[in-house]
Parts: structure tokens; sequence; C-alpha cells
């Protein structure tokens, strides 16, 4: 039977390669939280994935870049956690966890007509501008 010291020894460079992966892999899972969003809209019901930054997580920064991805003015909703919940604060910002979903619901004006949105930016560069 083989020595247990020389049959680790046999491949270490292959299980540096691995646990460092798996390293790398769980500290890029850790810096951001990935929220699926969408607009409440009974005819569609698709979401989009966004990605925030953990360390700047606050309801203003989720209100910006959702509004920014979905092509909406930002002063035209509020934020709903589904099934049921109103985000409100930066604390429940913070208690989301990852592909939760969230939409954003479009406020009426004052002569109760829904606020049209603007085409949707999908555009990275601007995406990542945001996140900043």
């Amino acid at each position: 039977m083989a020595d247990p010291e020389q049959v680790i020894g046999e491949k270490p460079a292959a299980i540096k390669w691995v646990c460092c992966f798996t390293i790398i892999f769980e500290c890029v899972d850790d810096l951001q939280l990935v929220l699926k969003v969408r607009i409440q809209n009974p005819k569609e019901n698709d979401f989009i994935e966004i990605e925030l930054n953990r360390e700047e997580l606050s309801y203003q920064n989720l209100l910006k870049l959702s509004c920014c991805e979905l092509g909406i003015y930002p002063e035209q909703v509020e934020i709903r956690k589904l099934p049921n919940t109103l985000l409100r604060t930066d604390k429940d910002i913070l208690r989301l966890q990852d592909f939760q979903e969230v939409e954003l619901i479009l406020m009426k004006t004052g002569n109760s007509e829904w606020i049209q949105h603007i085409p949707p930016l999908r555009n990275p560069a601007t995406t990542a501008m945001l996140q900043k």
C-alpha cells in the first residue's frame, strides 16, 4: 500500500489550483449581491439580474442601478421584495439575499396616469459607472 504522503505529493499543482480556484470563486461571490429585478406589470413577468457591490449596499444604490437597467426614473418607483414586503431603508436592503426577487412599482402621477418609462439601458459601461 502506498504511503499517504506519497499519494498526496503526486499532484500538488492540481490540488493547489483547485483550492485557489475555489477560494477566488468564493471571494468574488461574497463581493456582490445578485438580485432578480422587474417592473410590476401584469403583461410582462420576466426578471433581469443585477449585481450590487456588498460593501456599498444601500436603498439608493439599489434604486439607482435597478432603475437604470430597466429604463425608468428613480422618482417614479417604490421597491417591493416579492411576494409582499415594501423595502424602505438601508437595513431592509442589507437583509436581502442572493437571487431574491425584487419588483419596482411604478407610481401614478397627479392625474392618475401611469408614468411612462423610457427604453431600457442595457449598456454595461453605464452599469459599471453607476456601481462606482
